[in-house]
């Protein structure tokens, strides 16, 4: 898994933000390869939340989230919906949108208010700064320099003003804005787009956290033009979270809930949604919610599917209508359909997808980090550190390499044109490791033993903490097929190359029909593997942080919580031993143990804010 970089050069770079609406990543190109930068806990992705503490510096992110569940009133999400808006623009629903109130200041700007007592008030720009400097800072911690310059993403659909309110919040952090970039351009430069032939037309369906867009670009001379574009700034996966939390306060006659009680009861419909991507069904678990009453019920795929329904049906509209913009200013039919936004990994948005436009929506890229790399791809250009790789023609199995725990890690899927170049960072998964071992395979089974293995090479490096080393491992053909890997130390600079002549090419077409045809036979016991091993990897590391809070804070647990949670983490133990590897229910264990620990967790950050105060 790949870890945050470590820079050997110093000089000045620019980053890549992607500020969004529910999450923000930052990136930057690192030794050639655009990467999302991970905080100190490993966390990429980032929730835009702020939550402000009276006589304390604000807290950004997950403990921003955290903190939501003991002062809800004081913790802003969502800020970017109020953007370059004045107070005589709100709605209602605008105005009912979280658990904080808007007030009107002299120029009939938004105030948003963080102390009820005081009636304290801060503006959007102030928010959305504070995400920002928290951004620089993981940039800065990675980079070990100092960081001043950045590319920020907008919707396609911001105006000016809202363009001009995103660079103010920029500035505010201290950063100076080389450039706007529009979300579903940045997206394409991800999912590389740019190296298509010229002329091509792309739809960028953008399904987030709190908005929704459809943008349609034309690429024309390498350079992508915003054709068309239409969306909804109050529609995304927070409306689907409400709409679960309805359904549940619905079947239980919760009636009024009051902030505290919201805030618990869309946290668990947004753990409901997540899970019925994979499971039929799930239980919504709310213990001691009210005068000490717990409550639960459980929520089929079916019941969700009839929730999401018109929601999705909305973003059909949204999408005709900017199709038919196109199609007005002569563009041709659209011939690609990417997906950005966590909420585009609902399994019934795809298929409707396909159903309403018969266009297979490409899947390559992490929705959430789509933009986010193209913001850094961006910025890579802006300071020279993107060379422009040109596109040909195929590989007819995928490369990569082993990971830890035996996975296959594709660098170059097949079907790829050549010449063909892409690249990864990964970092040592061991305490102390002083070396990696970078094993070239090729194949398409999920596992790296069952793949053929067309050389080796090891990358030295100094011993230390686990996470600690960052190799740079880049993958190019060349139009003779000669597959060329280099890995880079990005601390010392070091190169290794290897060089495998036609081997990744030249490939018996009978080979390749049976190994494609093993992946196909093997598809569910492979899966299966890989969700054992990347769940046993969960297992491992929610184990002793348990442990841990469970010594430091257990004591204060009611003793039936306290016992929940021992049986829990029991569960996921005997799993893990069990010769079985039942992945899917270590996957499920590993679920019931994160539910069971949301008081413990909460008790953590209690404490921590009593250490602070």
């Amino acid at each position: 898994m790949a870890a945050p970089p470590m820079s050997t050069s110093k000089e000045e770079i620019i980053i890549g933000i992607d500020l969004g609406t529910t999450n923000s990543l930052v990136g930057v190109v690192e030794s050639g390869f655009p990467i999302i930068l991970a905080d100190e806990n490993g966390d990429r992705i980032q929730p835009s939340a702020v939550a402000f503490r009276p006589g304390e510096d604000p807290v950004v992110g997950k403990p921003a989230l955290r903190a939501r569940e003991l002062a809800p009133e004081s913790t802003i999400t969502s800020v970017k919906r109020f953007m370059g808006r004045s107070f005589s623009q709100l709605t209602a629903e605008d105005h009912e949108d979280g658990s904080f109130s808007l007030q009107a200041t002299e120029s009939d700007q938004i105030g948003i208010q963080i102390d009820p007592t005081t009636q304290a008030t801060v503006s959007p720009e102030l928010v959305s700064s504070e995400i920002l400097k928290h951004l620089k800072q993981i940039a800065e911690n990675a980079l070990e320099q100092e960081v001043n310059r950045a590319v920020v993403t907008v919707p396609a659909y911001f105006n000016n003003s809202q363009r001009e309110a995103t660079k103010r919040a920029a500035e505010m952090a201290g950063l100076v804005v080389e450039r706007i970039l529009n979300e579903p351009t940045a997206a394409a430069l991800a999912y590389g787009l740019d190296k298509l032939d010229e002329n091509q037309v792309i739809a960028v369906y953008d399904f987030g956290g709190g908005t929704f867009d459809l943008s349609v670009l034309q690429l024309k001379e390498g350079i992508f033009e915003v054709v068309a574009t239409a969306g909804d700034t109050r529609l995304g996966g927070d409306d689907i979270d409400s709409a679960i939390a309805q359904w549940a306060a619905d079947q239980w006659n919760l009636g009024e809930l009051n902030p505290e009680e919201s805030s618990r009861l869309l946290s668990e419909a947004r753990k409901a949604k997540e899970a019925l991507s994979e499971a039929e069904a799930t239980d919504l678990r709310l213990p001691f919610f009210r005068d000490g009453e717990s409550y639960e019920i459980e929520i089929t795929r079916d019941s969700f599917h009839r929730l999401l329904l018109p929601l999705i049906e909305r973003t059909r509209l949204i999408c005709q209508r900017a199709f038919a913009e196109a199609e007005n200013k002569g563009v041709p039919t659209v011939q690609h359909l990417i997906l950005v936004g966590g909420s585009t990994r609902i399994p019934l948005v795809r298929e409707k997808l396909k159903e309403w436009f018969g266009l297979e929506p490409n899947l390559s890229q992490h929705p959430d980090e789509a933009v986010g790399l193209g913001a850094a791809i961006q910025a890579g250009m802006l300071c020279g550190r993107v060379r422009s790789v040109i596109l040909v023609d195929v590989t007819p199995l995928s490369l990569g390499i082993e990971t830890f725990g035996g996975l296959m890690n594709v660098i170059i899927p097949r079907n790829s044109t050549i010449p063909a170049k892409a690249g990864e960072l990964f970092t040592n998964a061991v305490a102390q490791q002083d070396a990696m071992a970078i094993r070239v395979l090729q194949g398409e089974r999920e596992m790296a033993k069952d793949n053929w293995l067309l050389g080796e090479i090891s990358v030295p490096f100094t011993p230390g903490p686990k996470g600690s080393a960052r190799v740079g491992v880049q993958f190019a053909i060349n139009e003779n097929g000669i597959l060329e890997v280099l890995a880079r130390d990005t601390e010392t600079g070091e190169d290794h190359l290897l060089a495998i002549e036609n081997s990744a090419v030249d490939v018996d077409d009978e080979e390749v029909e049976k190994m494609i045809g093993e992946s196909i036979d093997y598809a569910f016991e492979d899966m299966n593997e890989r969700v054992w091993t990347e769940a046993r990897f969960k297992s491992e590391e929610l184990l002793p942080a348990v442990s841990d809070a469970l010594q430091q804070v257990g004591d204060t647990l009611p003793e039936e919580d306290r016992e929940a949670i021992e049986a829990a983490a029991e569960a996921v133990r005997k799993l893990l031993e069990s010769p079985e590897k039942d992945a899917q229910a270590l996957k499920e264990a590993n679920r019931m143990l994160d539910q069971q620990t949301e008081t413990l967790a909460a008790l953590v950050i209690e404490a921590a804010f009593g250490d602070l105060s």
